[in-house]
This record gives C-alpha cells, structure tokens and sequence, in this order.
C-alpha cells in the first residue's frame, strides 16, 4: 500500500507530458507533480498554470536543486537524454526519461554505473511492455496456445513534414527508426524473450532532412523472426501479427491505445478454425501504470520495473540496424565495447 506520493518534475514541456505523461501521473496515487521546467520561464509558467503545477522555473537546473522533488520526467529531444537523466541521477532524483532512452548503446551504457552509484532508479519510459493487454499476449504466447512462436510482423507510421519539428533534425537524434522504430523492436524482443542474433534493415533518408523516413528490417532470433516497418511520413496506421505454429494473435491500436476505452486481442488458436476469439482488457491509462509502478518501486526500494539494461539492449538493435542499412548485410547486435 502506498502512503506516500512520489514527488516528481517534469523537465520540459513537450507535448508529451503535457497531454499524457502529467495528466497520468496527477490522476494516480502514487505521485504528485509538484514542479516544472523549461528553458523558457514563460513556458514553464503557462504549463503549470495550466495544469495546476505548483512550481514553475526558467531552467533545468533550478528543477534539479529543487530539494522536495524525489523523482524526474524527461520528456526532452533525444539527443539530452542522457546527458540530463545523468545530472538529474547526480542531483539525487529517480529517473523517467522518454524513448529511446539514448542516440546509440554506447551512449545508453553509460547510464548504467551512474544509476549504481547514485543509488538512483533510472528507466525508459516504455510504457507499452506493462500494459495489460502485452502482458496479455505475452501470457498467450507462454501458455503455448498458438504454439510455437515464429513470426511477427508490425507495422507504425504517421505524417509529419514540419521542418522545425526535432524529429527531423539530425543533430538531435532525428529519424522515424530512432522515434518510433523503437516500438516494434521491443515488442519483438519481448514476445520471443530473447535477443536477436542479427539483422538486416533499409533506411529511406529524407533529402531535405538528412533522417529517415521509411524504415524496415528483419530481426533473426534463434527459433523465428520479426519484422517490421515503420515511417514518419506515410498514412497513419498501427498493427500487430504474432504468429505461432497453431494459431495466431492479432493487436490493432499496439503502441497508443486510448485510455478510454477497453482494449483486445484477437486469438486464433486452431480449436476453432476461422473462428477467432476477443480477449478484452478494461480500459486503462498506461502512462499511469507506468508512473504508479515506477513510483512503487521507488517508495518500496525496489529495482526499476523496467530495468536500465533492456533499454540499452534495445538501443544494441537500433544501431545493428542503421549499421546493417549501410552496410547492405546482416549485423549483429553487440555490446558497443566487447569483453576482452
């Protein structure tokens, strides 16, 4: 049982946090979000007016001295992941910080000794692996009810060809693979429990742009394979196909499924072929189970319920990726610094 709230900051104001992050947290028991901070005092000021934020400041810095804050949300352009999440884990906060966790896995490993030696919790904010409907079909794919598992196939795009819009500024860790690609890896790594052995990708890079956008890849894993496409500048559209040697489980809506309304599964098992059964889950806000377990965690003295290492793990098949769309071949996913 909790008794007490999680004091968290928000470093930024980007929509992110305004329109999902906060709202979940303020909705929660587990937490209060007791200050704000943008670059901008103007911005910080209006956001917390807004949303009832007690304290506003004109810099990242100010938020970090702010004793009363206990843990930090960092909603900032990819490319100050790291950078802020290790200051913040040095001023003493917990540390939330927004997909992809970093721009490469080198960048992301270093997270790693900094949260142990501060004593600090620091996670991605992935908050689709504790959604009740992954867990759902992961629990499926466990029970053996479509078999064994061998394939899966995803699909994430949307439209955006604003030239001052981060996502395409490749300075700040631009590009759709880097921003949403991130989805269909983690899915992928999640369902088969493992770690690819190697993949092949194809980036389309954006001439005014300089980033991609339209990516696709194949992920091998040692008994099946994933693959996925996902673009920045194409129709909007989400899907989810896991397929086993029996049956096969269908997720529409896999990565933002609104919070109002329940969601499904659609499982096909082979006991009734062409006759697929729901599996409904009540609805449920999922940046608020994100934050309520975070928050459990950090009052309970418990590790990070989404370990910092998966986050690098995942940042291991991103750069594979980009490397494999250069190279033309298969890469490997590998430690940025092997063992000697």
């Amino acid at each position: 049982m909790i008794v007490h709230k999680t004091r968290w900051g928000i470093l930024g104001v980007a929509k992110i946090a305004l329109e999902k992050v906060i709202p979940a947290i303020q909705a929660g028991a587990t937490g209060e979000v007791v200050a704000i901070a943008s670059r901008s005092l103007v911005k910080a000021q209006t956001a917390a007016d807004c949303l009832h934020i007690p304290r506003a400041y004109g810099s990242y810095e100010e938020l970090l001295a702010d004793a009363e804050v206990e843990a930090v949300y960092i909603p900032l352009p990819n490319h100050l992941h790291v950078p802020w999440s290790i200051r913040a884990l040095e001023a003493g906060k917990h540390v939330l910080c927004e997909k992809p966790i970093a721009t490469s896995a080198a960048e992301a490993e270093t997270l790693i000794a900094v949260a142990a030696r501060t004593g600090r919790l620091v996670q991605e904010a992935a908050m689709v692996r504790t959604h009740p409907r992954w867990l759902g079909a992961r629990e499926i794919v466990r029970s053996g009810r479509i078999g064994e598992l061998r394939s899966i196939a995803a699909f994430f795009s949307y439209f955006n060809e604003s030239p001052t819009n981060v996502r395409h500024d490749p300075a700040m860790g631009g590009g759709g693979l880097l921003d949403i690609g991130f989805y269909p890896i983690t899915l992928a790594r999640f369902m088969f429990e493992a770690e690819p052995v190697r993949v092949i990708g194809t980036l389309e890079v954006d001439p005014r742009f300089g980033v991609d956008r339209l990516a696709s890849a194949i992920l091998e894993f040692a008994h099946g394979h994933a693959i996925f496409t996902c673009s920045m500048q194409l129709a909007p559209y989400q899907n989810v196909d896991i397929l086993g040697t029996r049956g096969r489980i269908a997720m529409d809506i896999p990565w933002s499924m609104p919070h109002e309304r329940a969601s499904r599964l659609v499982v096909e098992d082979g006991a009734r072929p062409g006759q697929p059964d729901e599996v409904t889950f009540a609805a449920c806000n999922q940046w608020g189970v994100q934050s309520d377990l975070f928050c459990e965690a950090i009052v309970a003295g418990k590790p990070a319920p989404i370990p910092i290492e998966d986050a690098v793990a995942n940042m291991r098949v991103i750069d594979a990726i980009f490397r494999s769309a250069k190279s033309g071949r298969w890469e490997i996913p590998m430690p940025s610094t092997p063992a000697s």
